[in-house]
């Protein structure tokens, strides 16, 4: 989400299914098919109240819901002293025991600022990029009040999203492919790394073996033996991979040494197949009519993971794999992994005359039956694209980002569209609702992450970077 979608259009307008296939042409015909899974028992989502305004200005809530500024850039300290970094992106919210939480939260920065990370020893990756991107962690008691913040991982660039391990870590995802170039940058990026949350481990290490291109975000699936990511770009468009521990590997907490192995594991880009056995070139030839249908999906290696002279998406061609306008948000559940598609808009180089405009796209994909549904869809929609003056608009919603699982199994999704800015409480397969908006700015949310409990949801406000700890009934319309 380097580059907002209300931004590009503002600027335009001012200016003017089987494991282990190693080739794609190895699928299987229909016969062969894996059949889809049965329609999950998703959540009755029990409908929202209209969203009442907040006399500070900041966040219209449901009734009977609050919040709490757990951190506002500039303003709240770091343990060290600097103010607490700016750009707020792709969050995690662990349990302490201690009936406390500890979050990790992305700074997506991409180059030397007033607002960066700092570089705090130990945790520098590229003394380089001096004040950039980074992860800070912070501490917060159930009410949300912050108890104290710190760095977890700096000198890496735009942290965009990412995802946690099971062993309560954080994978941060850089959403570039910036190579060394000898002055501001002393080391390649576009790489996953690991963040610890205590404040005293950190190895600032680049997971090689996950690839380097643009990341967005990212799952690792139950059994510990594959992590799903996300990738956030364009000309052509991104791709979602998929990467595979050797046989009898499972990831863990020391796994960060192995991964930092370009060669370790295999990386794999996923190719959505129709009827016909064919990868579909792009997730925007299908639509709503195909809601809950489940599709094949083939794995195909990606040649060259490290990207040492092109891009890991241009290393295929258009009729292997399934490309998508802003692969976004990922996250994994017991029986499969969800990722969101922002948008695509018309006439534009990456969308053929053969697609179709959207507005957003929720996809799951099931493990055991290696299918992918389309689970939520958002056609495109003028009402949509009224631009930042349609700020109380609740019910016409667009570029759905960042993705979360409540406690109860529905979806929280983060609005990075182009009129008001919402958090939204979707049903797979059913309604969408708005549970808050941005009355501060049109800046987009990021980061929504529940509490394992289900008492506060987080998340932050990108600009000018507020972290939010949301607390209600949340039992009552998600239970």
């Amino acid at each position: 989400m380097a580059v907002a979608r209300r931004s590009v259009l503002r600027g335009a307008a001012v200016g003017a299914a089987g494991v282990g296939f190693t080739t794609v042409g190895a699928v299987p015909s229909l016969a062969e098919s894996t059949p889809g899974p049965e329609r999950a028992p998703y959540p009755v989502h029990k409908p929202f109240p209209p969203l009442m305004d907040d006399p500070k200005g900041l966040l219209a809530l449901p009734p009977g819901f609050k919040y709490t500024v757990v951190t506002r850039a500039g303003e709240t300290k770091l343990a060290t002293g600097q103010p607490t970094p700016g750009a707020h992106d792709g969050t995690a919210v662990f349990g302490t025991g201690r009936n406390n939480y500890l979050l990790i939260q992305n700074h997506e920065i991409g180059s030397n600022n007033a607002l960066g990370v700092p570089q705090i020893e130990g945790t520098v990756y590229d003394t380089g990029v001096g004040s950039a991107g980074g992860c800070t962690v912070i501490s917060v008691d159930r009410d949300g009040t912050n108890l104290g913040e710190w760095v977890g991982i700096s000198g890496t660039l735009t942290n965009c999203a990412g995802g946690p391990t099971p062993w309560g870590t954080w994978l941060t995802c850089e959403e570039t492919e910036n190579k060394a170039n000898g002055t501001t940058r002393l080391k390649d990026h576009g790489y996953v790394f690991e963040v610890w949350g205590d404040g005293e481990t950190a190895h600032p290490v680049p997971l090689k073996a996950l690839g380097r291109y643009a990341h967005e975000a990212l799952a690792v699936d139950k059994d510990r033996r594959h992590v799903y990511l996300s990738e956030d770009a364009s000309g052509p468009n991104g791709l979602f991979y998929r990467w595979t521990a050797p046989a009898g590997y499972k990831l863990g907490p020391s796994s960060w040494q192995d991964l930092a192995d370009a060669g370790f594991g295999t990386l794999e880009a996923m190719a959505i197949l129709g009827d016909d056995g064919k990868p579909i070139p792009d997730v925007a030839y299908l639509t709503s009519a195909q809601l809950l249908r489940p599709f094949r999906v083939a794995w195909v290696p990606v040649p060259d993971r490290d990207a040492v002279t092109v891009s890991c998406r241009k290393q295929f061609t258009d009729g292997q794999v399934t490309r998508g306008k802003k692969f976004e948000g990922v996250f994994g559940t017991d029986a499969g992994v969800y990722v969101v598609n922002s948008y695509a808009e018309a006439g534009t180089a990456d969308l053929s005359a053969d697609a179709i405009p959207h507005d957003g796209m929720v996809w799951f994909y099931n493990y055991q039956a290696n299918t992918i549904q389309l689970v939520t869809y958002f056609p495109s929609n003028t009402a949509a694209d009224k631009g930042p003056e349609a700020k109380y608009d609740d019910y016409n919603f667009d570029g759905p980002d960042n993705v979360t699982v409540t406690p109860w199994g529905s979806l929280i999704l983060a609005e990075d569209g182009n009129a008001s800015s919402h958090v939204l409480s979707s049903t797979p397969g059913g309604p969408t609702y708005a549970i808050a908006r941005n009355m501060l700015n049109d800046s987009e949310f990021t980061g929504p992450a529940f509490s394992a409990d289900g008492k506060v949801l987080f998340v932050n406000m990108q600009t000018p970077g507020i972290t939010f700890a949301i607390t209600g009934p949340w039992q009552t319309y998600l239970g």
